[in-house]
C-alpha cells in the first residue's frame, strides 16, 4: 500500500464534497471541480476526513491508491486556496500584456505569441516581464504554464526566454570559454 495514500485528507469547513457513487465534486470558495475516480480505489467519508483504501492486492489497485489520494488533495487544496504559477521573461525587448482575458506575449518572435484563458483560469501581469497564472485546477494551471514556457524555453548561454520564477538555469561558457 502507498504511505501517500494511507494518510487521511482533512477537507476545510468552507469546502464541500459530494460523492456520487465514483464521480466526486469538491465546491469551495475558488470555485468548483469534478472528477471520476477509478473504480479500484474504495473512497470512505469519516466526518471531514476522506480515507482512501484500494480495493485488491493488485499492482494497478496500489498504483491507483496513492494516486486517487494525491488527485483529491489537489481538488481540495484548489478550491479552498488556489493554486498560482508565477513566471518570469528575460531578454532585451521581451514583454507580456494583458488584453481582456488574453495573454499577449512579445519575445522576439516575427509575431505575437496569444494565450486564451481557459474556464477558471486568470492570468495577471504585475510588470511586463512578470506573469501569474491563476486557477483551482493544479493540472489546468500548471499545464498552462508550461505551454507559455515552451513559447521561449531559457536557453544557457544568456539566459534569455521565460523561465518558471526561483528556477535555476544551468548556464554555459561561450566557445572562447576553456
Amino acid at each position: 500500500m502507498s504511505r501517500i495514500g494511507k494518510k487521511p485528507v482533512e477537507v476545510p469547513s468552507d469546502v464541500t464534497v459530494e460523492m456520487n457513487g465514483h464521480t466526486v465534486t469538491v465546491k469551495g470558495p475558488k470555485g468548483e471541480l469534478t472528477r471520476v475516480f477509478s473504480t479500484l480505489v474504495d473512497i470512505k467519508e469519516d466526518g471531514n476526513h476522506y480515507t482512501f483504501e484500494p480495493i485488491n492486492n493488485t499492482k494497478e489497485a496500489s498504483s491507483m491508491h496513492g494516486t486517487a489520494r494525491s488527485i483529491f488533495f489537489n481538488m481540495v487544496q484548489g478550491v479552498h486556496a488556489g493554486y498560482t504559477k508565477e513566471l518570469e521573461l528575460t531578454g532585451v525587448g521581451y514583454r507580456a500584456q494583458l488584453q481582456g482575458t488574453k495573454l499577449v506575449l512579445q519575445v522576439g518572435l516575427s509575431h505575437h505569441v496569444e494565450f486564451e484563458a481557459p474556464e477558471g483560469i486568470s492570468f495577471e501581469v504585475p510588470s511586463n516581464t512578470e506573469i501569474k497564472v491563476h486557477g483551482a485546477d493544479k493540472e489546468k494551471v500548471g499545464e498552462l504554464a508550461a505551454n507559455i514556457r515552451a513559447v521561449r524555453k531559457p536557453e544557457p548561454y544568456k539566459g534569455k526566454g521565460i523561465h518558471y520564477v526561483g528556477e535555476h538555469i544551468r548556464r554555459k561558457e561561450g566557445k572562447t570559454g576553456k
